[in-house]
């Protein structure tokens, strides 16, 4: 859908006559520019827990839409996503469709989520993965748990059970991602990873594994055990919990 940048760009004559003059000249109404002062200033004094989740997406959106109030565009991303981690890791087609929203926001959004990913993920690399076990669940449920689409990756440990690398190897549909263990086998052997983790995601919310998950597992456990290679666990990641296959009796 077609954006009109004015849209974006000018406030709506919500207020008085003044306002609305002063929006089509440029400027930044007093009403808006009293506000987000109040608000950012609430923001510093109290930190994250003293605004909602629709003010904290105020303050993200302050900077890519300058001189419109931004409260109500706040809202309809709440009301259409859900909650603030959805609306950030919401894909920019999606995004795209709410009113008011255009390149601007989506770019800062998506670089608040890249920012969010490389803080949880600087918490586990390098690390004792066993021993930092809450910090490597907290980058999981960062990274997907709120993706539309399911999503395979593989933590590769060295000796010492650090974590080596953590890569992406497939994407798929809302139900299905393509998995190919001899790749996984091959990429371990290429890093000299002693042992993996493997994680994937269920959006639909439930992370019990299913028939397919557990088959999956089983090959990828005997392509590793014939080059001595341990699997410590595969996580099912869902909307606001985790399964361990270890912890459940599948491995």
């Amino acid at each position: 859908m077609a954006k009109d940048p004015a849209f974006e760009e000018v406030s709506l004559p919500l207020f008085s006559q003044s306002s609305a003059k002063a929006a089509v000249r440029g400027k930044q109404p007093s009403y808006i520019r009293d506000h987000r002062a109040r608000l950012r200033q609430r923001f510093m004094d109290g930190g994250a827990t003293a605004v909602p989740d629709y003010e904290l997406l105020e303050l993200i959106l302050f900077r890519s839409i300058p001189r419109r109030d931004v409260k109500p565009i706040a809202r309809m991303l709440l009301d259409r996503f859900g909650d603030f981690n959805r609306v950030i890791t919401a894909p920019p087609e999606r995004l795209a469709q709410v009113p008011g929203i255009g390149e601007a926001v989506t770019t800062d959004l998506k670089v608040l989520e890249a920012a969010a990913h490389r803080m949880a993920r600087a918490k586990v690399m390098q690390r004792h993965v066993l021993s930092s076990w809450d910090a490597l669940l907290d980058y999981c449920h960062t990274v997907m748990a709120h993706r539309e689409t399911e999503q395979f990756r593989v933590l590769f440990l060295d000796r010492k059970n650090c974590l080596i690398a953590d890569e992406e190897q497939a994407k798929g549909t809302v139900d299905h991602v393509p998995v190919y263990p001899r790749e996984i086998a091959k990429r371990a052997l290429e890093l000299n990873a002693s042992a993996l983790i493997l994680v994937h995601n269920h959006p639909s919310g439930d992370p019990s594994p299913s028939a397919s998950d557990i088959a999956m597992t089983d090959r990828i456990l005997q392509a590793l055990d014939a080059l001595g290679i341990t699997l410590h666990d595969h996580l099912i990641i869902g909307k606001s919990s985790e399964l361990s296959f270890r912890s459940s009796g599948y491995l």
